[in-house]
């Protein structure tokens, strides 16, 4: 992984190319931020840049021997530690090590930017909970001692270091204190309140803020192909994450439908046409039980966008330009007098369905109670 490759986020990566090119590397870093900000592509090109021999004033090489084996992951002085649970190939004490083949096949089609529910499912843990093992910190604790195999640094890289159990987070702890000569621990993480404190005091923050729209929308047009559109779109509802933009554009074709089949119910909810409304209520029944629970969560979350905008927030509203458009005229129609009510009419509707509740009737409650609740003082 190079900077290059990385989207946006260029003020860290010139801070961590600064830190190597002025020999202040801190031999250990928390890198902590959002899900699909690039914490661990940030920190790969991070571990590149540190071990190539031939690096340019602003990025590793990327053909030598060295820069060759890291896109690969399989440098002997780079060493990963990640959250594993059994699977049907582990069946029992599970840990990282025996991980490897599928962690880096999974980071590699996925060019770094990785969530722990993907992973899971990647390795098919089922409902079970990943968590980094005793057994973890006492394998990356033989292979720091021993000696660098080709370059000046070993480096272990902790991905979710939150997933730490308390006595994994105690047995690094040691190692936290006094590592290794010529050690580095980039340790990566999203929720700093489940990482303990004694962690934390031991590591050299590196936040990483949400990526830029922008840069998320030329790199949605470069790398899936998006047009313009689909790309500013998608970049815009994305909120800095990148693994959401990328959902976004493969749920788009859903997301149109909901937000028209949204605004044409409300349309005719608006005009009271109770015979129509009838129509549609009938129809519903053909979306199927997910569908119609995932319109009535649309539907929330145009109530929740609604707030925003009564309460002069609309610059937080991150919608495409069609729908933010139909949020802003909506809004007025939502008010205190009703809201509440709105939102209950909607969550209830969507506790029948789980219930197996009928479909048409549902949906021609909800609709004849939000003629009268969109007309409300």
């Amino acid at each position: 992984m190079q900077f290059k490759d990385i989207i946006g986020q260029s003020a860290i990566k010139q801070r961590l190319i600064k830190s190597v090119k002025e020999n202040h590397v801190s031999h250990a870093q928390l890198f902590l931020g959002p899900a699909g900000s690039g914490k661990l592509p940030l920190a790969l090109a991070y571990a590149q840049y540190i071990l190539c021999p031939n690096r340019t004033e602003t990025d590793s090489c990327g053909v030598c021997p060295t820069c060759q084996k890291m896109q690969k992951l399989v440098h002997p002085d780079l060493h990963f530690v990640v959250p594993t649970a059994t699977t049907k190939k582990v069946k029992s004490n599970p840990e990282s090590d025996l991980f490897m083949e599928e962690w880096r096949e999974y980071v590699t089609e996925n060019q770094g930017y990785v969530d722990t529910s993907s992973w899971y499912t990647f390795l098919d843990v089922e409902n079970k909970q990943g968590y980094i093992s005793v057994r973890d910190a006492a394998s990356l604790l033989h292979k720091l001692n021993m000696k660098s195999y080709e370059g000046d640094y070993k480096i272990a890289v902790i991905w979710m270091a939150e997933k730490m159990r308390v006595d994994t987070a105690n047995k690094l702890l040691k190692l936290l204190e006094e590592p290794p000569e010529k050690t580095v621990f980039l340790l990566i993480a999203e929720d700093p309140e489940e990482l303990l404190a004694t962690i934390k005091s031991r590591t050299v923050l590196v936040k990483i803020l949400a990526i830029e729209a922008s840069a998320i929308e030329a790199a949605l047009q470069e790398r899936l192909g998006c047009t313009p559109q689909q790309a500013h779109d998608a970049a815009m509802i994305s909120e800095g994450d990148w693994l959401n933009a990328c959902h976004s554009v493969k749920e788009s074709e859903d997301r149109k439908f909901f937000f028209t089949t949204f605004q044409q119910w409300m349309r005719l909810c608006f005009r009271g046409a109770y015979t129509e409304l009838l129509d549609f209520a009938a129809n519903i029944k053909t979306l199927g039980r997910e569908k119609q629970k995932d319109l009535l969560d649309y539907g929330l979350r145009i109530v929740r966008n609604a707030l925003l905008f009564n309460n002069n927030l609309a610059g937080i509203v991150m919608l495409p330009d069609d729908e933010k458009k139909f949020n802003a005229n909506f809004a007025p129609f939502v008010k205190a007098a009703n809201l509440e009510q709105i939102a209950e009419l909607f969550e209830e509707a969507i506790r029948q369905i789980e219930r197996n509740g009928y479909a048409p009737l549902i949906f021609t409650d909800v609709s004849f109670k939000m003629v009268g609740l969109l007309k409300k003082k």
